[in-house]
């Protein structure tokens, strides 16, 4: 009931503000730990650190509420800021809705949502970029985190979040050794959402492609439901200069931005439903 509860408030409400937010604290964390890592050891110690300091507590609070009878309410209201599908989709309908408008307006929409840089994309570009997040955030912000709950209760929800939000923070090659423990970390944890968030989202008769076109990304991971997407719609995604998923179907369209919204809505609330009457019949 704790995870049926946690959706019906992400469907329903969104986010919760930022003050009460439990990722915007493990990002201050983050903030501040990395002002004070210097190689990989330091950032191995300051990334347990922060393991400890949200997984444990998380833990702790769902054997305590777990056994009482009203115990799953707040298990929900606590489940709920460590997922997020609602605001997901907002965000990708916002990047196509500026898209529509105004170019310049897209590029910033979209810099909220990727890590690449924006400002010299097509038009082309911002879509299949959007596309892209899209397809790798329903695994990181939904399924992964529901799966690890499912798992291991809250606190496994909670470490997942922490180890996501650190590799977004930490990881990129470009800090070398110092956020090279987050990086794997965060690796580690999605080689089976981001695997079951493929199967999910591709036909299974284009299965046997699927995993020749994710290998195409440098993310051991990412690739899969990026290239799932790309297949399910038909459509080329691409990074320039990098990799280009399902390189000979055309870029997608609007109507593809809608199409990929259900699908990827439907998958998420369906693998959300699924989790939960598992748990209700557990």
């Amino acid at each position: 009931m704790s995870l049926l509860l946690a959706l019906l408030l992400d469907a329903l409400l969104g986010e919760p503000p930022a003050s009460l937010h439990p990722v915007v604290w493990m990002g201050r964390y983050l903030g501040w730990a990395w002002r004070r890592v210097r190689g990989f050891w330091s950032g191995a110690l300051y990334w347990t650190l922060g393991a400890l300091l949200f997984a444990l507590p998380a833990l702790l609070l769902d054997l305590l509420l777990r056994p009482l009878a009203l115990g799953w309410v707040l298990l929900g209201l606590l489940l709920k800021p460590l997922f997020s599908l609602r605001m997901l989709l907002e965000e990708v309908l916002g990047v196509e809705r500026a898209l529509a408008d105004c170019l310049p307006q897209a590029r910033r929409r979209l810099s909220r949502i990727v890590s690449r840089k924006t400002e010299d994309l097509s038009a082309e570009e911002v879509r299949e970029a959007s596309l892209e997040s899209l397809a790798e955030n329903l695994s990181d912000s939904l399924v992964a985190p529901l799966l690890y709950y499912a798992l291991l209760g809250l606190g496994g929800a909670a470490l997942y979040r922490y180890a996501n939000t650190a590799d977004a923070m930490w990881g990129y090659p470009e800090h070398g050794a110092k956020g090279a423990f987050a990086a794997r970390a965060d690796d580690l944890l999605n080689l089976l959402p981001a695997r079951l968030t493929a199967l999910l989202l591709c036909p299974p008769g284009l299965w046997p492609r699927l995993w020749r076109e994710a290998r195409k990304t440098p993310s051991p991971n990412a690739g899969f439901p990026m290239a799932a997407l790309a297949l399910r719609l038909g459509v080329r995604l691409r990074k320039r200069g990098v990799y280009a998923l399902n390189p000979e179907a055309p870029s997608p369209g609007p109507a593809h931005v809608g199409k990929a919204l259900w699908w990827v809505g439907g998958v998420g609330y369906g693998v959300g439903l699924l989790l939960a009457l598992t748990e209700a019949v557990g």
